[in-house]
């Protein structure tokens, strides 16, 4: 992080860093400094640099059946709220969705050779764009975008207040999403080139925040009441193609019964999921080795 001072840091397989390096990069990702103390010399180094993180949920797969906290229950409040967004990407099984992202593979590696003539912006021209924002533009915030940030800011802690208060909230809202919020508002208008934060930014920006770590808070367990009658039945039928494949007394992998659902009957698995949910909560079912196996007990 010292070493990408003034630019971005990826990490990848985030799940899998250890707690000690979790909690040191707690400074970085704060006050974007790293203090160090090693042979009786103690300084202060600078990170000040963006962080793009990417992890996998708890047992590999996000599991709608199961809260947001459920699912992150590896990481903590305190480096979730560090970040300015969280976004869910889940594999869902899609017809379109899966050729469409196959013939974009076959594409890249077709057009491997062609370099960036064919994109839209020439990679050299939209460097030195970015290098002419980061120099020249500063933007703040106008008084009435301010306005209209507070307001949404004590909107949204008092919904997330009440998710805290039914358990199913795992990130809480605190004056560093708020500042989130700015940095993306002041980021927007700096791509304009524009002097101040306005309100069409701050719009934006609370837009993305929405779609990203709110939702991201939001997602997962669907109560009953809130399930369509379509899905209900849905749930049903898959029960009983449960029951006939798996007899009394018997295990399967969850993995393997979706793939058998979805390939002979077309079964989505997110609906497969929630009538094993269903079951286990009937005591019909258990789950076994990390929620990998399932074992019906009646």
């Amino acid at each position: 992080m010292v070493m990408a001072d003034g630019g971005i840091v990826c990490i990848d397989e985030f799940d899998k860093m250890r707690v000690q390096d979790r909690v040191a990069i707690h400074e970085a990702m704060e006050q974007q400094t790293i203090s160090i103390a090693k042979a009786g010399i103690t300084t202060i180094l600078n990170s000040r640099n963006a962080v793009l993180a990417a992890a996998n949920p708890n047992f590999g797969s996000y599991d709608d059946s199961r809260t947001a906290q459920e699912n992150l229950s590896e990481f903590k409040s305190t480096i979730l709220s560090r970040f300015d967004c969280i976004f869910l990407i889940k594999d869902t099984r899609n017809e379109l969705t899966d050729l469409t992202i196959a013939k974009h593979v076959m594409e890249v590696h077709m057009k491997a050779t062609e370099g960036d003539d064919q994109a839209p912006i020439l990679l050299s021209t939209l460097k030195r764009y970015i290098s002419y924002c980061r120099a020249k533009c500063q933007p703040r915030l106008s008084e009435n975008a301010a306005k209209i940030l507070a307001d949404k800011y004590v909107a949204l802690r008092a919904q997330n207040r009440n998710r805290e208060l039914q358990g199913t909230s795992s990130i809480p809202l605190t004056v560093r999403q708020l500042e989130a919020i700015v940095r993306i508002s002041e980021s927007l208008a700096k791509m304009t080139l524009s002097p101040l934060a306005e309100e069409k930014h701050v719009e934006e920006a609370i837009r993305l925040f929405t779609v990203s770590t709110i939702d991201a808070i939001n997602s997962g367990k669907i109560e009953t009441e809130q399930v369509s009658e379509q899905m209900l039945s849905e749930i049903e039928s898959a029960e009983r193609l449960i029951k006939s494949r798996i007899p009394i007394g018997g295990k399967t992998s969850v993995k393997k019964l979706s793939d058998a659902l979805f390939r002979v009957y077309n079964i989505d698995e997110v609906v497969i999921r929630k009538a094993i949910q269903v079951m286990v909560g009937r005591n019909e079912m258990e789950y076994q080795s990390k929620r990998q196996i399932i074992h019906r007990k009646r």
